[in-house]
């Protein structure tokens, strides 16, 4: 198992590139299944999570073509079988997006209950009820959800009992080639969604309200092919910055889209950052000063990310006070708080809260991933730390971050994957 070797206290400098967005590149890949039409996707990050997606659609008989740039093509008119096996999705809980494509298309479909990261409960029961409120027929058993629609699905009006992404994905994605209107009510507004709904759009797709907590869906006969470009990724961006920020550095972040990390920017600012913004770049300087503690709540959006709260627990580790993060969508993602406590930090978990009161600067110790973004958070405490940290089970990061050791490397970290 690859582990990563950083040798700490380099403050960043320098220039990097964003990569395109993972939660917004698996939902649009699992559309390509709602046409027989070609559909090109383009700006896919490099990650492990995409691989697999791309490799369950080549077991369901689907044969992407992959371009020098690596963009994607994808032909769904060979598709063979209807199934999502466990081997796949156990390692990638957005597996469970090609159920409403599979349905609404193909008017069947069987899909293994989801793996991935393990960071709390996160039900698939909402996708089952509201798909069968469009007249699906699912069971579960076996380990998997079967489900099938005589005809077509039809139209309705769903109202989500919690905020979920990617449950609010798999009905649009399903309502676009049902017959007559659907809502979804308490949809999520993350851009991802959006930039799922955009997609959507440009194959022929009839959507209206995304972006807010509404969004209306009017069913068409058929989808045609199209090409689209993944939107950059806000986590990236965000966790870049606060690497930054907490070795008191200097970093410009391009291919970006600033208008969608507010709730980030302005934390970072309350910690005392610099920050300029362009169209498609955000540069922050630290000017060589402590970060200051911040406290903050995560929400689903436009609030504060809970995929960006374990990379904050980490500044704060090292910042100049003391600081409260709540969180408010998962229950169980503080296990990076045990392996940063082992580097000298000082944090207490009270609840869904910890306390961080920050300390001079953290020792370099092994430490061991939990979860993707609790990676990331353990990487920032190895680059403030000061000797060597290496950070085990780093298959974590590969999920989510581009050649995270080489951008590193481009801002002047001393960072290097060691081999199993």
């Amino acid at each position: 198992m690859d582990k990563l070797l950083i040798s700490g206290g380099v403050r960043l400098d320098g220039e990097i590139r964003i990569a395109g967005a993972k939660n917004s590149a698996l939902p649009i890949l699992a559309a390509t299944l709602l046409t027989r039409d070609p559909v090109q996707v383009c700006n896919l990050p490099h990650l492990y999570d995409i691989t697999t997606m791309i490799e369950l659609l080549g077991c369901m008989g689907v044969q992407p073509v992959i371009d020098e740039k690596l963009n994607v093509e994808v032909d769904s008119s060979t598709i063979k079988h209807f199934s999502a096996p466990y081997e796949l999705v156990k390692t990638m809980r957005a597996s469970i997006l090609v159920l409403g494509p599979l349905l609404a298309h193909y008017g069947e479909a069987e899909v293994a209950l989801p793996g991935g990261c393990a960071i709390g409960s996160r039900p698939v029961n909402l996708h089952i009820s509201a798909l069968e409120a469009m007249g699906a027929d699912i069971k579960v058993e076996d380990g998997y959800i079967k489900a099938s629609v005589v005809n077509k699905l039809k139209g309705a009006h769903i109202f989500m009992d919690l905020v979920t992404v990617t449950g609010t994905e798999n009905v649009m994605m399903a309502a676009t080639l049902a017959t007559g209107e659907t809502i979804i009510e308490n949809a999520a507004r993350e851009p991802e969604v959006v930039d799922l709904a955009n997609c959507l759009v440009a194959m022929g797709a009839k959507i209206k309200g995304q972006g807010t907590d509404t969004i209306v869906i009017q069913g068409v006969e058929k989808l045609h092919g199209c090409s689209y470009s993944v939107m950059p990724d806000r986590i990236e961006t965000g966790t870049y910055l606060i690497a930054a920020a907490a070795t008191r550095g200097h970093i410009k972040v391009k291919d970006t889209q600033p208008n969608i990390l507010e709730a980030v920017l302005s934390k970072l600012e309350q910690a005392g950052a610099d920050i300029k913004v362009g169209e498609n770049w955000i540069e922050l300087d630290m000017h060589n000063e402590r970060p200051k503690s911040v406290s903050l709540r995560t929400a689903p959006y436009p609030a504060f990310p809970t995929d960006m709260q374990a990379q904050f627990t980490a500044l704060n580790a090292i910042a100049a006070g003391t600081g409260s993060i709540t969180e408010t969508v998962f229950e169980n993602r503080f296990m990076h708080v045990h392996e940063m406590n082992r580097m000298g930090a000082s944090i207490q978990v009270e609840g869904n809260t910890v306390i961080v009161t920050g300390v001079e600067s953290l020792n370099g110790a092994p430490v061991m991933a939990t979860d993707l973004r609790a990676s990331a958070s353990l990487i920032i405490a190895g680059l403030v730390g000061k000797n060597e940290t290496i950070v085990d089970r780093i298959y974590h990061i590969d999920r989510g971050y581009e050649c995270i050791e080489e951008k590193l490397q481009l801002l002047g970290a001393k960072i290097k994957r060691l081999p199993s």
